[in-house]
């Protein structure tokens, strides 16, 4: 009867077992607002929980009119290389680095009102169309995407690369799509002709049952407050606002004595800075090295060697490098692995917080400053007579080594005569009686201190 028993749970250890297996777990991210520095520490938190939970299916719930390039490249690149099969849900909107972020996806589908494409690069000041370098770049990694996807058991690409292009380039006509006039946007219908959506779907519990998924569990990621702070810290726009503090923060400690105001800023922007970038995982800890050492050797050649030399010309070099390297990602010295784009993007927004800083410096070294917080090179206060301040004449210091002729007795205070003119003077020699010739020793506090002449 033991045996039996132990039987009977066995077998329903083992379905429970097949029954969780078959249970899929889909992990699901959502991207429904502007692509920028806090949409990919987002992404990139997702990647790493949905590795760690083992997730069967990585689903990107997509609804966005696009932003920055380089995240969405930073994005694109990510699911590109994730283990497990991404799928794309556009829910509405996959417009410009959106449509960038739905071609890494290994399946797509739309609902049925949605739109993918208009992927031009465009200014972000006033929506023009960037120039053509930008342009030519953007093509490139399009086709590149789509490329990826390979092609299908006829030799036919899965996803035609030129129709990539054409979401990007006006001048690129498809046969039956689009002339050569307009940048490709994709209705769902369109998409799914073209072979650039896999179906249509009202939400994600239709695309997975199209899928042939019909035990799954859902596990959705939730952003923390420290992922939403690393993102808005590691925004380009910050960034070169927190360079802007350091290199303003140390030049105005270097017009000051002592530990003040200035070095707090310039302290807290450095943490600020280089904390979010190592905790993603951004820069490494030799790069936060290189800064601390370069900040030494310009405080060593500011304070110990006179002059301005090697280890002022070093100390810049190091914080300099450290804090362009920090901006790119995955750096790497090997030849064919540094990304040009990625150190021209740092390089950019290096020189623009030094033009910063470099305006805020002329601006609070100006006359122009508020008093309160300006770095004054001229004087502002006037000391008026009105308010208690008196001139003090110090023409007597030219009498000093002089002889003069005691007026009175001097005990000790009293009166001289010299070159015709009087003066009240104080004895040094103790008391001088009239009619004795003294000598003008100093001058202090508006008065002559004299003694006998041959003492």
């Amino acid at each position: 009867m033991t045996r039996i028993l132990l039987l009977i749970i066995s077998i329903i250890i083992q379905f429970s077992s097949l029954s969780y297996a078959d249970n899929k777990l889909v992990y699901i991210l959502p991207l429904k607002d502007e692509i920028g520095s806090t949409t990919w520490q987002h992404t990139r938190s997702a990647l790493a929980e949905a590795k760690r939970m083992d997730a069967d299916i990585l689903l990107i719930h997509m609804n966005t009119y696009g932003g920055s390039v380089l995240h969405a490249d930073s994005i694109r690149t990510a699911l590109l290389h994730f283990p497990k099969p991404v799928i794309a849900f556009v829910d509405n909107n996959a417009a410009s680095a959106g449509a960038l972020i739905s071609l890494a996806c290994d399946t797509v589908y739309m609902r049925k009102d949605a739109t993918m494409g208009a992927v031009t690069v465009v200014n972000g000041s006033d929506g023009s169309a960037a120039p053509d370098k930008y342009q030519s770049y953007m093509r490139a990694m399009m086709r590149a995407t789509a490329e990826s996807h390979g092609k299908d058991s006829t030799g036919k690409w899965i996803r035609d690369p030129q129709i990539a292009e054409a979401m990007v380039d006006s001048r690129v006509k498809i046969n039956g799509l689009i002339d050569s006039t307009r940048v490709l946007t994709f209705t769902a219908g369109e998409a799914k002709k073209w072979g650039y959506a896999n179906g249509i779907a009202d939400n994600v519990d239709d695309v997975l049952s199209d899928l042939g998924i019909d035990e799954y569990r859902c596990k959705e990621f939730s952003a923390s407050w420290v992922d939403s702070l690393l993102g808005f810290l590691t925004n380009p726009a910050v960034q070169g606002i927190l360079i802007m503090l350091i290199v303003g923060g140390i030049y105005f400690e270097l017009q000051t004595p002592g530990m003040g105001f200035p070095s707090v800023v310039a302290i807290m922007a450095a943490v600020l800075y280089f904390l979010p970038l190592y905790l993603t995982g951004i820069a490494s800890s030799w790069i936060i090295l290189l800064f601390i050492v370069g900040l030494l050797l310009l405080l060593l050649e500011i304070f110990v060697i006179p002059g301005f030399g090697v280890a002022g010309i070093a100390g810049i070099a190091c914080i300099a490098a450290s804090i362009i390297i920090g901006l790119v990602e995955n750096f790497s010295f090997i030849p064919g692995r540094i990304d040009l784009k990625a150190v021209s993007n740092a390089f950019l927004t290096f020189v623009c917080g030094i033009a910063g800083a470099g305006a805020i410096i002329i601006f609070l070294s100006s006359k122009y400053a508020p008093k309160s917080i300006g770095i004054k090179s001229e004087l502002t206060h006037c000391q008026d007579v009105k308010a208690g301040y008196i001139g003090v004449d110090t023409a007597p210091t030219e009498l000093i080594g002089k002889e003069a002729v005691a007026l009175t007795d001097l005990r000790p205070a009293g009166k001289i005569e010299v070159e015709g003119e009087t003066y009240d003077s104080v004895s040094l020699s103790g008391f001088i009686e009239n009619g004795t010739i003294v000598k003008i020793c100093k001058y202090e506090n508006a008065q002559l201190y004299v003694k006998t002449a041959h003492s």
